[in-house]
């Protein structure tokens, strides 16, 4: 099991020194207890209601996963979510860990919903360009469950941070991982923990109930991320003396985020802009296969079951609606002969 540190009842000196120590060695370890009954229930409660409806457009909600459910901007929710991220004990290990120069860079939760597959296997979080990384830069995560966990709990291989760059890590490259040397951390609505997120970890199975949890992301801003690919852009000059600052960010300055290619997504938006009749005349084009294809297959839509033999189904559905369309245009000899090529 994962070293536990007792709460402190004064300075919390001692008990962050320790805390650092076992992270250090570990790359887990659990907090005491960060928040107060009250203030976790009005965190779960406010996160139930985020978990109410999908998120669509500008209304909020759950983006939905296969076998989760995705909450984003958590710190929107509750109070208790920003009061977590404040707590001394938080920014004290956090300090010693990464340094000062960490920024809170995500804040997201999720409901695990029930399962026996090991959708979430064993990895280390990749999130730096490993290009041009100068070593392992530091990561950590701070993890709290919003309810009990008694399966399908965080594991994590112990002393298996800043070994390697992270990658997806197949299950044969640890089943020889004594048990003793894996963390599992099992426990009641409010366990906390921090971990080095280059380490060997996964969402073990099975899930025997639902699970919700929160993951808060910290690393250095200035560390390069991977190719995925995002730029940072900020102008210290600039933000200190607009007079639009004061609408914009309580900091002492505003850092932007910009996918390398959202210039393509601009250029679409823009032709949009031009023609804002092009999605009307795209939805005419393809009324008629679609309609097509739900009069061919009448009210039951689908003879197969699963997901891959749905998928199977439909994919000759398409095809033979595309081979009746080019008959219909070509004719039967001209197919025939363009097949034969």
């Amino acid at each position: 099991m994962i070293a536990e540190v007792a709460a402190p009842e004064t300075a919390p000196g001692p008990v962050i020194d320790e805390l650092v120590a076992t992270l250090e060695r570990d790359g887990v370890v659990v907090l005491p207890e960060l928040i107060g009954e009250r203030q976790l229930a009005a965190m779960r409660q406010s996160f139930e209601v985020r978990l109410q409806r999908l998120r669509w457009n500008n209304f909020d909600g759950y983006e939905k996963e296969r076998y989760r459910h995705v909450v984003q901007d958590l710190l929107t929710l509750d109070q208790g979510f920003v009061d977590l991220t404040l707590h001394p004990i938080v920014k004290g290990v956090l300090n010693r860990y990464l340094g000062n120069r960490f920024e809170l860079v995500e804040a997201k939760g999720w409901k695990s919903l029930p399962t026996r597959r090991d959708f979430h296997g064993w990895h280390g979080d990749a999130w730096y360009d490993q290009s041009v990384a100068q070593g392992i830069p530091r990561e950590v995560k701070l993890a709290m469950y919003l309810t009990d966990v008694r399966s399908g709990a965080f594991n994590y291989v112990k002393g298996s941070q800043r070994q390697q760059h992270p990658r997806i890590i197949p299950n044969r490259d640890v089943q020889d991982v004594p048990q003793t040397q894996i963390s599992e951390v099992l426990g009641r609505a409010g366990t906390a923990f921090l971990f080095d997120t280059s380490g060997t970890h996964r969402q073990s199975v099975p899930i025997l109930e639902p699970r919700c949890a929160l993951f808060y992301n910290y690393h250095d801003p200035d560390v390069r991320l991977e190719q995925d690919n995002i730029d940072h852009y900020r102008n210290l000059t600039a933000c200190s003396a607009c007079a639009l600052k004061p609408r914009c960010t309580s900091d002492k300055h505003k850092r932007l985020k910009r996918w390398e290619h959202e210039g393509v997504l601009d250029k679409m938006q823009a032709r949009l802009d031009r023609m804002p009749e092009a999605m009307t005349i795209r939805r005419q084009t393809v009324e008629h296969p679609f309609g097509t294809l739900k009069a061919w297959m009448g009210n039951t839509h689908f003879l197969t079951k699963t997901l891959e033999k749905v998928k199977t189904e439909m994919s000759l559905q398409v095809l033979a609606y595309n081979m009746k369309r080019m008959i219909n245009i070509f004719g039967v000899n001209p197919l025939m002969q363009a097949i034969a090529a």
